[in-house]
């Protein structure tokens, strides 16, 4: 696939959000991208009013869930740099884990439905394959720290991922 020498560089949130049994609130994705596979909720900053990544997660946890938090329910624990992202654009993405359980699944909107899914049977359902081999495997190591990666998501390339920095997991294996 040929894409242009320059992508437009996106900035988003991911949020990832429990229930009080530890199961993880997933959104089947409506629209692209990845459309019709499950991922934490989240969004696009709003660049153009300066909103900074721990607004956005607040935002589009309102949003999409009605779920008011605060940015004391949340742990930045990751950002991730993707390169060309399924050739369209790079993506800037911080990764929340939310503290604050959420009591109820949020009903259908436009971007998708919602389903509890324990982590188990994460690894059994439609994920993006940036999500199965590089998200997830870095929640499981890191959200209780922070790590900072790069991936490179050159379409028709081996995904590759490199950690530019790791703190407060120093006992944990890498991605």
């Amino acid at each position: 696939m040929n894409f242009p020498a320059k992508l437009d560089y996106k900035v988003a949130v991911l949020v990832f959000i429990e229930n009080e049994k530890g199961e993880q609130l997933l959104l089947r994705r409506a629209k692209p991208p990845n459309l019709g596979q499950w991922s934490p909720i989240g969004g696009k900053l709003e660049t153009g009013t300066g909103e900074s990544p721990f607004e956005c997660a607040i935002r589009e946890t309102r949003e999409e869930t009605g779920h008011a938090i605060t940015t004391a329910d949340l742990h930045l624990f990751g950002m991730i740099a993707e390169k060309a992202y399924e050739g369209q654009s790079h993506w800037l993405l911080f990764l929340f884990r939310c503290t604050k359980p959420i009591k109820a699944l949020p009903p259908t909107m436009a971007e998708g439905s919602f389903a509890f899914y324990s982590r188990e049977e994460i690894d059994q359902i439609a994920l993006p394959a940036t999500d199965r081999t590089a998200l997830w495997p870095t929640y499981d190591r890191y959200r209780d720290g922070f790590v900072a990666l790069r991936a490179d998501c050159h379409p028709n390339q081996p995904l590759q991922i490199a950690i530019e920095q790791a703190i407060g997991c120093e006992n944990l294996p890498h991605v």
